[in-house]
């Protein structure tokens, strides 16, 4: 069981990486644009060229603690003033050899922004595949990846009490939810990653997380949050002899069935009102849609919820397979790459798999006797960036709309949000669009094909006029019927109130 950080080296850790100017931008300046995009891919070769011949503090430690170089005891010394070598050690970073210090662990600068500004955490983890050189331990703690920082920009703003973080690994989901929480709880079935949570929180001086060993719910048995999030281990990974099972990814159930736990039992873990926010893949199966397979995972749930769950990504199996194999340190072409894309395909083919989609689950424990929110879609593309705000804007649009008729929608004033432009798209020679289009510039920058009827609509929407009056104005000058007209596009602005490609004046 790994020794619990010293809060006082941690301190003096960040003092000294403050000092040498260890940041995102410094190790960017350092080596180049080139060789941070090629660290990116998992190749160190151009940064370590770039960095030869330097003994400044941040090259010492660039090579050190970023690219996993062993480096003598006395220059990590001279780099480090106030932590040393030994404390490195002390902190399970690195492991002394003679003269020489080998390091144990990566870390990395990491950048965040939100509504509250933007920050920048030092995140520790075991040492990745081109400092090993080859794959990875089954018990490798992972650093901060795509998905790691694509769910902490998922999660919801504003102030709450609790949030329970499931599978935190390195800690960086807790980093980010405490930016919002009184308290958040961080769970995880391995020692390693919560000693770097622990040591990760140290480093960064944030206080409030506390960490509990255990499979997904069985440390919080009987507790309420009012937030959960969750990267869970939800790689599909066949149960064969020699295929590795790493702790990060592989939850150690068949197919997707730790997606389906995490889903059916997360309700009974949320205060009434409380939310809950998770990636997951899902299978599609011969016969059986994956956005159908969520839907009854959530229907399973003893706890009413609101769901609203988005497919990002979809894979045929030999990709998702090649993916993960990869991902593990085993390149293609390697001599144990085919025995693993044979177990992947037949675990595959065993269970009438056509494809995984990966995405993103929102779910929210209904204050009611009955959920009114149900939205699965599939939305490939976005801006960049946090979609926490994005998320939450239309969640607080939907509860509004909830409770209010088609009378009172009638009777408001909307206007067009400042990031939707129109497009329209002629045939040579023709007086009228053939295809008239709405595009987003923010969120899930959704384009949607409207009609002359809601292109008209929406084009007045200016702030001035409630939406009724509008409909039997545009009614009156396409010479249909007001009232069918109204059931007709009503519906529809409340989907574009939700997709925020219109707000309430």
């Amino acid at each position: 069981m790994p020794t619990p950080p010293d809060p006082a080296l941690c301190r003096a850790l960040a003092d000294d990486l403050r000092a040498a100017g260890f940041s995102a931008d410094g190790l960017r300046d350092a080596w180049g644009e080139a060789a941070d995009g090629a660290i990116a891919r998992g190749l160190r070769l151009p940064a370590e060229r770039a960095l030869t011949g330097r003994s400044d503090p941040l090259a010492v430690l660039a090579r050190l603690l970023v690219l996993g170089l062993p480096e003598s005891v006395a220059v990590v010394d001279a780099a480090l003033p106030q932590t040393r070598a030994a404390g490195l050690v002390a902190l399970e970073l690195a492991a002394a050899s003679g003269d020489t210090l080998v390091p144990r662990a990566v870390i990395r600068p990491q950048e965040f922004s939100d509504d509250a500004g933007d920050l920048q955490w030092w995140v520790a983890s075991d040492l990745d595949e081109a400092a090993l050189g080859g794959p990875l331990p089954e018990d490798h703690v992972l650093g901060v990846g795509g998905a790691s920082l694509t769910l902490a920009g998922l999660q919801l703003p504003g102030r709450v009490g609790r949030v329970l973080d499931i599978g935190t690994g390195c800690g960086i989901q807790a980093l980010r939810a405490r930016r919002d929480a009184d308290r958040v709880v961080a769970t995880d079935v391995s020692q390693r990653a919560l000693h770097f949570t622990r040591l990760n929180a140290l480093l960064n001086g944030v206080d409030g997380i506390e960490v509990r060993q255990g499979s997904l719910f069985e440390p919080v048995a009987g507790e309420l949050f009012e937030r959960v999030v969750s990267n869970p281990p939800f790689v599909i990974t066949p149960r064969a002899a020699g295929v590795p099972a790493y702790e990060y990814r592989d939850g150690g159930l068949v197919g997707d069935a730790l997606v389906a736990e995490v889903i059916a039992g997360v309700g009974a873990h949320l205060a009434p009102g409380g939310v809950a926010q998770l990636l997951g893949n899902w299978e599609y199966r011969e016969g059986e849609d994956g956005l159908d397979r969520v839907r009854q995972w959530v229907a399973a749930s003893d706890i009413p919820m609101d769901a609203w769950v988005v497919e990002r990504e979809f894979l045929d199996p030999l990709a998702y397979a090649e993916l993960w194999i990869r991902d593990g340190g085993t390149p293609p072409g390697a001599p144990q790459s085919q025995r693993l894309l044979a177990a992947w395909l037949d675990d595959f083919a065993e269970r009438g798999v056509t494809g995984v989609g990966f995405g993103y689950v929102l779910l929210h424990r209904a204050r009611g006797s009955a959920p009114t929110l149900a939205r699965y879609e599939r939305v490939t593309q976005s801006v960049g960036g946090a979609l926490g705000p994005h998320l939450a804007a239309s969640l607080a649009v939907h509860e509004r709309l909830a409770g209010m008729s088609d009378a009172a929608l009638a009777s408001s004033v909307l206007e067009v949000a400042p990031d939707v432009t129109e497009a329209r798209h002629h045939m040579p020679g023709a007086e009228d669009p053939s295809v008239i289009e709405l595009r987003q510039g923010g969120g899930f920058a959704r384009t949607l094909e409207v009609d002359p009827a809601l292109a008209g609509l929406v084009g007045a929407c200016d702030g001035e006029l409630p939406v009724g009056v509008l409909i039997d104005a545009i009614a009156q000058l396409l010479e249909v019927d007001a009232g069918e007209l109204r059931a007709d596009l009503l519906p529809r602005v409340r989907e574009l109130l939700f997709t925020q490609f219109l707000r309430f004046a």
